[in-house]
């Protein structure tokens, strides 16, 4: 029994189940994070060329060898038949357990008729969609396993036994669970990264072509890929690839025909809200993209309407207040960046918006409170530096402006945003300032 179950009244033995390869320099701390708190750890190799497993055996984990065969569901369900914990916890192994959401685990596999948790996973580095809802928390079960070639999920199987055991319940937590580090990669990485996704996507909707959540992950790929970096960055990418660079407006379209297409599935069907929220937000992103900022906002507010946990809905708030702004709306986009904080109290770049746009309305000293608020989330946030020195320029107050504008260049230039390092360095020597 892992020490992590403390004074529950019936030990519950809980078995982590992992899918890996080439995961060396990640694994061990993912495994470190459930150390004292599954009683199993089952890792389940897909072809590894580095000291994935060795790392793995180093952290008492059952290894077991599985040969790769473009099918994501059918590793993790390797993985769920090796397992022997009456509750299944899944990780990746770029991923975390949170500490603190672990007594909350604990309690919620005690309840008698909770069958599966849905449990907010914190997406690190991501512009976007900082949190996403993922079931990864389960009762181990001979009829509850994965489909899907790629994101795969346990959704359809956990449908199917509550339609014909009713008294099962999925439950929600919407507290961080998870902290996910996929994002952080270079950009040739993310490149091989969407290729690979990209055909596995299509793939899966081949074998399932009603399938509403692949299209929104399929649309919010091309969607993604439209703005994700520039053209010479993609002529380059391409180049290495060995494929053709497909036009930004191309992929924009293909992401919004995508995300369309899964919509009038999921009213077909009658998808979770969840799938409905991120069809909605995503097509939200794809409209502001094209400037149609009216269908944004209407989707954006479509996807604020659903049940969906708060964190999950922050980024949707965020971008509208941006359309706000945008639009010299700053009542509204004060308020929308104000929800944003309220719902995520250490979310930086909400501060730093809400700074903009109370600049913008003429709050200046409630616009610096926002920008220093969002540097002590962030002490090396680049951007609320520079907006905070625009602030204090602006008030006269130019020794502490320009302390502010050297902050703001040293930060760019140690995150190697040396063109927004040059652009402020180069506009302060114009005006004498340095």
């Amino acid at each position: 029994m892992g020490k992590g179950f403390g004074s529950a009244s019936r030990p519950v033995r809980l078995s982590l189940c992992a899918i890996a390869k080439n995961e060396a320099h990640r694994l061990g701390n993912c495994l470190a994070s459930v150390r004292g708190f599954v009683d199993e750890i089952v890792v389940v190799d897909t072809g590894s060329s580095d000291r994935t497993v060795e790392i793995a055996k180093q952290h008492k984990a059952k290894v077991f060898r599985f040969e790769w065969c473009d099918d994501f569901a059918a590793a993790r369900n390797y993985a769920l038949r090796h397992a022997k914990g009456e509750w299944i916890l899944v990780l990746d192994a770029d991923e975390l357990l949170d500490a603190a959401i672990q007594p909350i685990l604990t309690e919620v596999m005690q309840q008698q008729t909770c069958l599966a948790v849905n449990l907010v996973r914190l997406e690190v580095g991501a512009s976007q969609s900082p949190y996403s809802l993922v079931s990864r928390l389960f009762r181990r079960r001979a009829d509850l396993g994965f489909t899907g070639i790629y994101h795969e999920r346990i959704d359809l199987s956990v449908e199917e036994i509550i339609d014909r055991e009713p008294h099962w319940q999925v439950v929600t937590i919407p507290a961080i669970a998870i902290h996910h580090y996929g994002y952080q990669t270079h950009e040739i990485a993310r490149k091989q990264k969407y290729d690979f996704a990209k055909r596995l996507m299509h793939k899966h909707l081949e074998a399932f072509p009603q399938d509403s959540y692949m299209y929104s992950k399929l649309g919010a790929l091309y969607v993604s890929e439209s703005s994700s970096i520039d053209e010479s960055e993609r002529e380059s990418l391409s180049a290495l690839s060995g494929e053709d660079s497909e036009p930004r407006n191309l992929k924009l379209a293909r992401g919004i025909e995508l995300l369309q297409t899964g919509l009038n599935l999921a009213f077909q069907h009658s998808q979770q809200d969840q799938t409905l929220f991120e069809l909605y937000y995503h097509l939200g992103i794809a409209y502001t993209q094209r400037s149609q900022s009216e269908s944004a906002k209407q989707a954006y507010q479509t996807a604020l309407e659903l049940n969906v946990p708060d964190l999950v809905k922050l980024p949707a708030y965020n971008n509208l207040g941006s359309i706000w702004l945008e639009e010299t709306a700053y009542d509204l986009a004060i308020a929308a960046y104000e929800r944003a904080i309220a719902i995520a109290p250490d979310f930086a770049k909400g501060f730093c918006n809400l700074g903009i746009a109370l600049k913008a309305a003429g709050r200046l000293g409630d616009a610096i409170s926002a920008y220093e608020r969002a540097i002590i989330i962030a002490p090396e946030y680049a951007d609320a530096y520079q907006n905070l020195g625009v602030v204090l320029m602006r008030l006269g107050q130019v020794p502490s402006a320009i302390a502010n504008f050297k902050q703001a260049i040293f930060y760019h230039e140690q995150q190697q945003n040396f063109a927004n390092a040059e652009a402020l360095r180069s506009g302060l020597q114009d005006m004498g300032l340095l």
